[in-house]
């Protein structure tokens, strides 16, 4: 790479039409700039106030995670995933249980998938809100990134309820998840969708179709979807490189399909969220039982019945 290089080695001096000359300046920008959090260095080139080249320089998100894990049992190291990306802990939980049940073998029952997905959204959700919100402070907007921390907040309150810790949440376990939802958690889950759905409407209304906004972001660093797949984007990025017709505004949580399902589903009240597995946490919770008893296939048939009924019945979904 060129990073170690002498400035003047790379800088190129130019003369324009009036006789002005000019030179190019390498600035490094990273990675300890507040804007990238410590994860990137950029080399750039710059011509004036012209970028005309940007060397990224990677490798600086390296916390020592892998020897860390050689460590540690498979159970031990699900929380240490929490801050591999402090914006999606959850998801993250669920990569890193998913690929040791994967390794191993192990299913984990029908209930416990459900709750997976439904956690996985709401994180999915919660972490859209703050790209949406600081994304627009970026530009200029104040506004949004308030109501998306303000709607965030509901989501990390029910996280709170479910596992003790609204960041850290170390919820997920392999071949399962710790517990089930508190009583009365699904209710709440019900009302934070709502009030989503109304704040997203005035969310939308007041980005698209902004002039400030659509001044600022149309045309600026397009990539069409040759772009998009040569350079390994994936996403919305690419979705959006793919598609002429804007999506429509209106909001389908795929959240409200799974909370009405379990809501709906007929399930037996003793249910069996976790596989047996000799490194399970030693808890004295009844979920962690030597022989957990599965749901019932009604249960199961139930559920997925009720599933294809939501799903049949949201528009678009």
């Amino acid at each position: 790479m060129a990073t170690n290089q002498e400035t003047s080695a790379n800088a190129e001096t130019a003369e324009t039409a009036e006789g002005i000359k000019s030179q190019e300046m390498l600035l490094n920008m990273g990675p300890q700039h507040p804007s990238t959090h410590g994860v990137l260095r950029l080399v750039l080139t710059l011509e004036g106030e012209t970028i005309v080249d940007c060397t990224p320089v990677i490798g600086y998100l390296h916390r020592g995670m892998e020897k860390i894990f050689e460590n540690r049992t498979y159970m031990q190291g699900i929380r240490y995933t929490d801050n591999s990306d402090y914006l999606s802990p959850m998801l993250c939980e669920i990569a890193y249980v998913g690929a040791v049940e994967q390794l191993m073998g192990l299913e984990p029952p029908e209930r416990a998938q459900y709750i997976r997905l439904l956690v996985g959204e709401m994180q999915r959700i919660g972490s859209h809100l703050v790209f949406v919100g600081t994304y627009l402070l970026d530009l200029g907007a104040f506004t949004p990134v308030l109501w998306g921390f303000r709607d965030r907040e509901g989501m990390m309150e029910l996280f709170e309820a479910l596992a003790g810790s609204r960041f850290t949440v170390n919820y997920l376990r392999v071949g399962g998840v710790l517990h089930d939802f508190p009583r009365g958690w699904l209710r709440m889950c019900e009302a934070w969708l709502d009030t989503l759905e109304k704040n997203m409407v005035e969310l939308e209304g007041l980005i698209t179709g902004n002039e400030i906004f659509e001044a600022r972001t149309q045309g600026v660093g397009f990539i069409d979807a040759p772009q998009a797949i040569a350079y390994g984007l994936t996403g919305p990025t690419t979705y959006r490189c793919a598609r002429k017709v804007i999506a429509s505004p209106a909001i389908k949580c795929v959240c409200r399909k799974f909370t009405r399902a379990f809501a709906c589903a007929a399930l037996p009240s003793t249910r069996c969220l976790l596989v047996p597995f000799p490194l399970a946490c030693r808890s004295p919770c009844a979920l962690h039982a030597e022989k957990p008893t599965s749901p019932s296939k009604t249960a199961v048939a139930s559920m997925a019945t009720t599933w294809s009924a939501m799903e049949a019945s949201i528009p678009g979904a």
